[in-house]
């Protein structure tokens, strides 16, 4: 940034200056001039006229040389055009980022920092999308686009590195030109053709995926304005800038279209002398995107400086104004144009494709087929997202799989009676037993009172041979109390009885022995007897001898109390039978969720994109697992698809 040389010889110096667009300037040196070794290609330039008043910096650009002529042209332009010496490879996206963020963020791209951010009246947010731009004044120029009110780029440079700022232009009125004052020429153009007050705005994309602004306008593809339509007729236009790729973006930047085309475009041109030059007249000096009142005779206009160029610096004061309308040219309509046709061929618009997702499984009413399937944030459009399933038969491969021992626990039973059988009777005969003589346990002897025994008379049954009876008779006392004499008697047969007769009165005993076949009746009063059992014991011969036992026909009730029973199984492997085999019966009916959204209706054929979850927007939500839930309600197998057409930009990832 040092100064190399002063060109005092320069002449023809041509300025011209627009609005948001570069500057030029040019200038001729005499091809003798040794000055000229200094004017090589993008050494910079500053100009400024005999006023003092600064137009710029530029850098020389393209020479040409005129032998014949003794001269040497040097075309330069403004030193904003080095931001033409950086690009933007690949494809870049700034999504809802405020307008000075945007702007500091393509700045800091270049290669070498020569412009910085200074002020910035706007903070808008838009989505922006670059994707292979030769340079970075393009992407800079192209910020406020969108803007529904005018705006100016600022340059400052006299310090380093240059300040770019970008202003809110005012809609006051800063100067004014005369006829009989200051006004050498005066040119007015209004041209009609161009009105457009209904304006269809596209962006991004071909054909149903083309962009447009329906989803942000109520519904509407369209812009209008009622009032220039009933002044001038509806005057439509389908306007596409496939740059855009947001559809509110798209939207004002339509919108600031339409408020600059539907009037017809008045452009006016104005030779006048610059009378601000002079110390007096400073007040007056015009500035450029200023409104400034023009009054020709009877006819006033309040129009935008566009455009000013001074066709020799020599003569500062003798400056070519544009005005008009609107902040542009048919030039830099038709430098936009071109540019817009080499962005289009290097910028990737995308393609329609088709994916299809197949599951097969099986399923039951605890366990639902549960479908995923990701939609990446490369998705521009969802065209189409369509489930189509059906249920067939659960099914399985094999029936046994290896298995190891162990002591398994049954479940729980509950206890209860049971009745067994009936059982028909019948004769057993035991196994036969060996006779033998067994002694009993011995007992110990005493004395045994019988009960008391009623008398009466007893019948004997008859008894063959020759005996003896004891016989017992009644003897009263007299009257003078009871006597119990004790007589000791020994009948035959060797038995010792002592007895002693109780009775009302003392007791006789008769004996009388007979013989032969006869019987005897006996008359025995109320009586006991007490008698003594010495110790003794018995001997029982038992002969050889067999049971027989009658069982007659009959059931057992068998009572089970509550229990469990543990089976120990010990290690063991099962063959594999292998074979397909399918559950006997298909569900009957099937539930659908999408996203965790039930699904009405039975139609085996589903429209997935009402149901599926959205953001904020309405859009369905991109970079993420979206679920389609099916649960039949028996054991089944289901059959699904999801088909799925989408509109896709080859943007991000690599080439492998």
């Amino acid at each position: 940034m040092g100064t190399l040389a002063i060109l005092e010889n320069a002449y023809d110096q041509e300025v011209e200056r627009e609005v948001n667009q570069l500057w030029y300037f040019s200038f001729s040196l005499p091809i003798n001039d040794p000055k000229n070794e200094h004017c090589k290609h993008f050494n910079l330039v500053s100009v400024s006229g005999k006023s003092g008043r600064d137009y710029g910096l530029y850098r020389i650009m393209p020479t040409q040389t005129k032998k014949h002529g003794h001269y040497i042209r040097y075309e330069c332009e403004h030193v904003l055009s080095t931001l033409m010496d950086t690009v933007m490879e690949g494809f870049t996206n700034y999504t809802n980022l405020t307008t000075r963020t945007v702007l500091e963020n393509l700045l800091n791209q270049q290669d070498e920092r020569l412009w910085v951010l200074g002020d910035c009246d706007f903070s808008r947010r838009f989505s922006y999308g670059f994707e292979n731009e030769n340079g970075l004044l393009a992407p800079v120029l192209s910020v406020p686009k969108p803007f529904s009110e005018p705006y100016e780029f600022q340059f400052d440079t006299t310090k380093f590195p240059w300040v770019l700022h970008l202003k809110k232009s005012t809609m006051d009125i800063r100067s004014e030109y005369r006829w009989t004052k200051d006004i050498l020429e005066f040119e007015e153009y209004v041209d009609p053709t161009e009105i457009v007050n209904y304006i269809i705005p596209k962006g991004a994309g071909e054909g149903v995926n083309q962009l447009d602004i329906r989803k942000v306008n109520g519904g509407r593809k369209y812009l209008k304005d009622d009032e220039s339509i009933a002044k001038w007729g509806k005057k439509p236009w389908i306007w596409i800038d496939r740059r855009f790729k947001d559809a509110q973006s798209l939207k004002e930047s339509g919108e600031a279209n339409l408020k600059d085309m539907k009037d017809p475009k008045v452009s006016i041109t104005v030779k006048a002398a610059d009378l601000s030059i002079l110390p007096q007249y400073s007040h007056e000096r015009r500035f450029l995107n200023t409104m400034s009142r023009i009054i020709v005779e009877k006819d006033i206009y309040e129009v935008r400086i566009i455009r000013e160029k001074i066709s020799d610096l020599s003569r500062e004061y003798d400056v070519e104004y544009t005005l008009g309308t609107k902040l542009g040219s048919v030039a830099e309509s038709t430098a936009e144009y071109e540019r817009k046709i080499k962005i289009n061929e290097a910028y990737s618009q995308g393609a329609t494709n088709i994916d299809t997702y197949s599951y097969n499984d099986n399923a039951d009413k605890d366990n639902p087929a549960v479908i995923r399937f990701y939609l990446p944030d490369e998705l521009v459009n969802i065209n189409k997202l369509e489930l189509t399933y059906e249920v067939d038969n659960f099914r399985a491969y094999s029936q046994a799989t290896k298995g190891g021992g162990a002591i398994v626990k049954s479940t729980k039973g509950g206890g209860g009676t049971t009745a067994t059988s009936t059982s028909g009777g019948g004769t057993t005969a035991t196994s036969s037993s060996g006779g033998g003589t067994t002694a009993t346990s011995t007992s110990g002897g005493g004395v045994s009172k019988s009960t008391n025994s009623g008398g009466g008379t007893t019948q004997s049954s008859s008894a063959g041979g020759d005996h003896t009876h004891l016989m017992f008779d009644y003897v009263g006392d007299g009257g003078g109390g009871l006597g119990y004499p004790e007589r000791e008697f020994v009948p035959q047969g060797g038995y010792n009885f002592r007895v002693a007769i109780k009775s009302a009165a003392p007791a006789s005993l008769t004996t009388a022995g007979g013989s032969g076949n006869h019987s005897h009746s006996v008359t025995v009063p109320s009586h006991s007897h007490d008698f003594n059992t010495p110790n003794h014991s018995h001997d029982v011969t038992v002969p050889n001898h067999t049971h027989n036992v009658t069982i007659p026909n009959h059931s057992h009730n068998v009572t089970i109390p509550d229990h469990t029973h543990e089976i120990e199984l010990p290690n063991h492997t099962h063959e594999i039978l292998y074979g397909i085999y399918k559950y006997p019966s298909r569900p009957s009916s099937v539930t659908v969720k999408v996203d965790g959204n039930p699904v009405s209706g039975t139609a085996k054929k589903i429209d997935l994109i009402p149901h599926l979850s959205k953001g904020d927007d309405g859009r369905i939500l991109r970079g993420q697992f979206h679920e389609v839930e099916i649960t039949p309600n028996d054991l089944g197998r289901i059959n699904a698809n999801i088909y799925g057409q989408y509109f896709l930009q080859s943007q991000g990832g690599d080439v492998y």
